[in-house]
């Protein structure tokens, strides 16, 4: 009693291994995991066929269609030794038999397997592609289920079991949040068999070949340019490493600081001009930036690029347990008030302080929001917006009557701070609001300076008076646009 698992290689019966050819020709009944492939035609007369073909009709999903196979699999071994045969390799892109190999298992129904081709090796032909080179595989219908594709864009990929013009386009979609709509990918069509087909298309076509079926199997190329992150961890290693660059290999983490700040404005200067070009290119500088510290990290051996990777991916799904787990949420706010709990909950044990952990080297205005917020959840703060008015005024107050440098730049900061609180009140982001007041007076006096040019006057040589009323004019002006 026992169950063999044969596989009928990718095309018609010449792709049959020798022990292939010899176990079916010794059987007398072979269950096929469906007879829509080729080589069933070509099995020895004498043995009768059972398909389960019956079952991908009437399930509801193909982990149903597993399912039952197994089942009935196990179910038929326990009256006698069963074959099953399956379209190539049974360990290349066959679910049902890697299920079946761990529940006969579990049940103590010994499985042996026969090899036979899988479809990566005609494919690669069709293709004149080195199986040794990085390619990728993956089923068509596991990777259709992602987002964002778990594929690296800088090695081949070859997806099977592209079995439909629908798959191909859900395929299409997810395919593009990694590659250009245009790039260039192979459709191969029966592969191996006498009827083989190859059509070079445009990613974003490939759902429009009449000739795709259960037989399909696509070929995606690497980008031109390496683009993935892997790509540029290796980039930065090389340049740390003692054949790279003089000024890489002498930085650290507290020398990349400033850098770091520096190309974090430019992304917000980017994102405040709308400019995507622009926003692109200093992203890019950041990562680096963040690949630098992670390098240096693992040089160090204090982490490496994996456990920061690692460590933001189950933070992220940690805090939001209603898109991974059964929390029910009303809306945004409600998505807010968990974050923040479970933030606090993970740094319960790390913390002495409310005011703890906020990173000093944020934007003085940043790191007094995060502060005040902080404080603000125990009830730290005015109970009416009034009493941060009438704190407003009376900052203004104290700072005119401040005799001494030391002590006018501490009545500043007081009235400083108290407006940050005045923007909470208001439900405004002291930070977003002060870089739309620096872009607004930088548009204004740009336009003062063009009207001062049209009209030859001299800013410098312009008494105050004068140069108050230009720009009043130039308010004006800016306004009704």
């Amino acid at each position: 009693m026992g169950i063999t698992v044969v596989g009928l290689g990718p095309g018609n019966g010449r792709f049959l291994t020798r022990t292939a050819w010899d176990t079916l020709g010794q059987a007398q009944e072979v269950y096929l995991r469906t007879a829509r492939h080729p080589a069933v035609a070509d099995l020895p007369e004498n043995v009768t066929r059972h398909s389960f073909d019956h079952i991908y009709d009437s399930a509801e999903s193909f982990e149903t269609v597993y399912e039952t196979i197994v089942a009935e699999l196990l179910q038929l071994a326990q009256q006698g030794d069963v074959i099953y045969a399956v379209p190539g390799h049974p360990f290349v892109g066959e679910s049902t038999v890697t299920r079946l190999v761990a529940e006969a298992k579990a049940a103590g129904v010994p499985v042996q397997v026969v090899a036979g081709l899988s479809f990566v090796e005609p494919c690669l032909t069709a293709v004149a592609q080195d199986g040794m080179d990085g390619v990728q595989i993956f089923d068509a219908i596991e990777l259709s289920q992602y987002l964002y594709p778990p594929v690296n864009p800088d090695f081949p990929l070859l997806l099977g079991q592209v079995y439909s013009r629908m798959l191909a386009s859900e395929l299409k979609l997810v395919l593009t949040a990694v590659y250009p709509d245009e790039h260039p990918v192979t459709l191969i069509h029966q592969a191996g068999d006498d009827d083989e087909a190859i059509e070079q298309v445009p990613l974003y076509a490939i759902d429009r070949s009449d000739a795709v079926s259960h037989l399909t199997s696509l070929f995606v190329p690497p980008l031109p340019q390496p683009s993935s992150l892997n790509a540029l961890a290796e980039t930065v290693a090389i340049l740390r490493s003692p054949d790279g660059c003089p000024w890489d290999q002498e930085q650290t983490p507290q020398s990349l600081r400033s850098g770091f700040l520096e190309e974090a404005s430019e992304v917000l200067g980017a994102i405040d001009a709308n400019d995507m070009e622009e926003l692109r290119e200093e992203l890019g500088d950041v990562l680096y930036h963040l690949v630098m510290q992670t390098q240096i990290a693992s040089e160090d051996e204090e982490f490496r690029l994996t456990d920061v990777i690692a460590g933001i991916d189950a933070k992220l799904k940690y805090r939001h347990p209603h898109v991974w787990g059964d929390w029910q949420v009303a809306d945004s706010a409600e998505v807010i008030e968990n974050w923040e709990m479970l933030k606090a909950k993970e740094k319960a044990d790390r913390s002495d302080s409310l005011v703890d952990n906020i990173p000093e080297a944020l934007p003085a205005l940043a790191r007094s929001q995060k502060l005040q917020g902080r404080v603000r959840k125990v009830g730290f703060d005015w109970p009416t917006i009034e009493g941060v008015y009438e704190k407003v005024q009376e900052e203004i107050a104290e700072l005119r009557e401040a005799e001494t440098p030391e002590h006018r730049a501490e009545e500043l900061g007081d009235l400083l701070f108290v407006t940050v609180n005045l923007a909470k009140w208001l439900d405004i982001d002291a930070e977003s609001a002060l870089r739309e007041a620096n872009l607004k007076f930088s548009r204004r006096f740009r336009a003062l300076e063009k009207l001062a040019a049209q009209r030859n006057l001299q800013l410098s040589e312009m008494a105050p008076d004068d140069l108050e009323a230009l720009w009043q004019e130039v308010k004006r002006e800016t306004e009704k646009r």
